[in-house]
């Protein structure tokens, strides 16, 4: 069977490069006669992958020093409980929730302290992002917490909110590497790896130094503590180590492809075939408003669940995966990733033209 257009949100698809080069490293890496997967994280190997993985990340983000990254596994949902864990000294937080990972985020954080919910776009089915130009900040809140790019709705914030100086911390799952941005906005960026980076397993934390500290809640476990990780150069207990060894190569294979500038304006170009056919069709219709489109879960629907579960397991049979809506939501989901090539995306169109031809008549 060849290869198939995976438009999971993930675990996603990755580059064929980088799959075909760990494929060839597998039984043997680099004459070391054996397989990452059963190398020793203390070993001089395993440093060497681990050192380079974070300088290439760095590079690509233009992360300061006075920044720590951490390899942590336990993805982004651990971190919902972490974030409160480490950061709420007075045990108050301030939460904007556009989605159901920012809705389970600050759930979970009213476990620790009060977590007030000081925007929402639940009002409509989170298709939108609210205004956060001028939002009534908590002068007791230790930090502001977004999930920045919506996977499951499609949204995406494209001004960060003005937090009135308190630290900004953003859950970037689904838009990791996707675009550059400037990391001094935030007090923490992280996300879990497997919707834009590499396998399931592991999520990379950027933490301003200041926010690293043992002034953590008592309760706190020795393995959700920052300072235990930042201490150990992510190396306290055996990290995920071919996560780290894959998202090393993925890191690679972006600088080749010029960065995230380039990034971004050839996600705009993949983005923009799809919105482009969604606004003109007579059959689907986007779901989010379009200033707050994201460029990386497209949505859509054809407004009958008949048609869109036809739509679905024809598209399976053209070799169009993974196309199903979330549970939460239904109809479609297109995750256009950084590996998703843009002839994915012509061919998802020219299916959905085709598709649109053929049942009209049941719209």
């Amino acid at each position: 069977m060849s290869r198939v257009y995976n438009f999971s949100a993930g675990p996603a698809v990755l580059p064929e490069e980088v799959l075909r080069e760990a494929s060839e490293e597998m039984l043997d890496y680099r004459g070391c006669g054996m397989s990452v997967m059963e190398m020793s994280h203390r070993s001089k190997m395993f440093e060497r992958i681990l050192e380079e993985a974070e300088a290439d990340f760095r590079e690509l983000l233009h992360i300061p020093n006075n920044y720590k990254v951490l390899f942590m596994q336990g993805g982004a949902s651990q971190q919902f409980a972490a974030i409160p864990m480490n950061l709420m000294k007075n045990k108050v937080a301030d939460y904007i929730v556009t989605g159901q990972w920012a809705k389970k985020a600050w759930q979970e954080a009213q476990k620790y302290g009060r977590a007030n919910k000081i925007a929402t776009s639940e009002d409509k089915m989170y298709s939108y992002i609210p205004d956060c130009s001028d939002l009534e900040i908590d002068e007791q809140a230790d930090y502001v917490y977004i999930c920045e790019n919506n996977t499951i709705y499609g949204t995406k914030f494209k001004t960060l909110p003005n937090t009135k100086g308190k630290p900004l911390v953003a859950d970037v799952s689904s838009c990791f590497l996707s675009e550059p941005v400037d990391i001094e906005k935030y007090g923490i960026m992280y996300g879990g790896v497997q919707k834009n980076i590499g396998p399931a397993g592991m999520v990379i934390s950027v933490i301003r130094e200041d926010l690293i500290s043992e002034d953590v809640m008592l309760e706190t476990p020795t393995m959700l503590k920052f300072k235990t990780h930042a201490d150990a150069n992510s190396l306290y207990n055996t990290p995920n180590t071919y996560c780290i060894y894959m998202c090393g190569k993925v890191f690679q294979w972006l600088k080749k492809q010029g960065g995230l500038e380039a990034m971004k304006a050839y996600n705009e170009k993949k983005a923009q075939v799809l919105y482009d056919f969604l606004d003109s069709s007579k059959m689907f219709q986007g779901t989010v408003r379009k200033e707050d489109r994201s460029l990386m879960n497209i949505p859509f629907v054809t407004g009958n669940k008949e048609l869109d579960d036809k739509f679905v397991k024809e598209a399976e049979a053209a070799g169009l995966y993974n196309l199903k809506g979330h549970r939460t939501v239904g109809g479609m989901r297109a995750s256009l990733y950084n590996a998703m090539p843009m002839e994915g995306v012509k061919e998802l169109v020219a299916f959905m033209k085709n598709f649109e031809e053929g049942n009209l008549k049941y719209v």
